[in-house]
């Protein structure tokens, strides 16, 4: 059996060779000359996968080590009887913990609390579920907005997009979606971007495409807004002028935890288990030592987690190493992909221990929903 496998996909080699061959390939770079011979397909979402991608070839299995479908001809494999399998929610935790690690630097920056503010939420699946979580154990007034969800009775107390919009902060977790009643193409377009409140935060972890991003370029410049992207539009070619706008700029990593991306390549693994019907175990844990972050400096929650997110992921670094990719015009594509594949070992929370000295009880609800534990004496 052969398996082309993209060679960005965590332990891909080790783990996916249990299966039988594997030729790991650059995803912007699987071709139909590529597939011609291949059984299991493994992918990202950088990889365009539809009829011209497949017609030719004998695939019979498409994962996608991604929480995404949209780059992903879903009717076409349904047609041609190739199963298909992705990893919902397998890095929901790495995206909430970015939002956070974002908003509590704009927070010492301006000199806020976010426990002042309200946040809006649009989508409020797996990963907005766990910002709602975050949001909440900080005092925050949130907002949700998901008419899917709304419509299929999961969940109560959803706002109208109009609604999120007059929050301090507002912050986007849909999938794109092209048309439809539930299109998000542009669902942040010059008429919403317009209605925001001045001062207000626009975070965009989602697809790029779900904001126009030329209609931001042109706004910003007149609206005092403050924005953190880590999506574009025309990855992995972002827009230069954009970028030097945005408050928090980053190359589409917020999902780019070392636990993510392990959930992701388990959660396919087990899939073409179960198709292959057969019975290996997947063959990596994440058992490792929780590292102690020395935080007893501090009392308030906000203080301590921002203490807490400056020892254990520094998103400034990725902000700043994004930014050095526009120095040559003709290599940013290749600089924005090569800082998403040599993306450091980012762990999240659930990894760490933090020393506090006050205990109080606001203090503890917030280090529990972030899945802080703090060290036994």
């Amino acid at each position: 059996m052969k398996l082309v496998v993209d060679e960005n996909i965590l332990l891909a080699e080790q783990v996916f060779s249990l299966f039988g061959e594997v030729k790991l390939v650059n995803g912007r770079e699987i071709s139909p000359e590529i597939l011609s011979d291949a059984d299991i397909l493994i992918t990202r979402s950088v990889t365009k996968v539809d009829e011209s991608l497949l017609k030719s070839s004998p695939v019979k299995f498409v994962g996608s080590a991604t929480i995404g479908t949209d780059h992903l001809d879903l009717e076409y494999l349904k047609s041609r009887n190739i199963r298909f399998a992705n990893a919902p929610g397998c890095n929901s935790f790495s995206v909430a913990e970015y939002v956070f690690a974002a908003l509590l630097e704009l927070a010492d920056k301006y000199n806020f609390k976010l426990k002042d503010k309200s946040l809006g939420v649009v989508g409020a699946g797996n990963i907005g579920g766990k910002v709602i979580r975050f949001a909440d154990a900080l005092g925050m007034k949130i907002l949700k907005n998901d008419p899917p969800l709304e419509r299929a009775g999961i969940g109560s107390g959803y706002s109208s997009l109009n609604e999120i919009l007059s929050c301090d902060i507002i912050t986007l977790h849909v999938p794109l979606n092209k048309g439809g009643k539930d299109n998000t193409v542009h669902l942040i377009g010059e008429k919403e971007l317009s209605a925001l409140t001045e001062n207000s935060i626009l975070i965009n972890a989602s697809r790029g495409p779900v904001v126009d991003n030329s209609a931001l370029r042109g706004i910003l410049p007149k609206k005092n807004l403050k924005t953190v992207l880590d999506v574009w539009e025309n990855e992995p070619v972002p827009d230069k002028e954009l970028a030097k706008k945005v408050n928090i700029a980053t190359p589409h990593i917020a999902g780019y935890s070392y636990d993510g991306k392990l959930n992701g390549t388990k959660m396919v693994f087990e899939a073409l288990n179960n198709f292959l019907s057969a019975n290996y175990i997947f063959p990596f844990q994440n058992n490792s030592e929780k590292k102690i972050l020395n935080c007893s400096r501090y009392s308030d929650a906000e203080d301590v987690l921002r203490c807490a997110f400056r020892q254990a992921y520094k998103i400034l670094d990725d902000d700043k190493n994004f930014r050095n990719i526009f120095r040559n015009e003709k290599e940013i594509g290749k600089k924005f992909d090569e800082l998403r594949k040599n993306y450091h070992k980012r762990k999240e929370f659930c990894n760490f221990a933090v020393i506090v000295n006050e205990k109080s009880s606001e203090l503890i609800k917030a280090l529990k929903a972030f899945r802080l534990t703090i060290p036994e004496q």
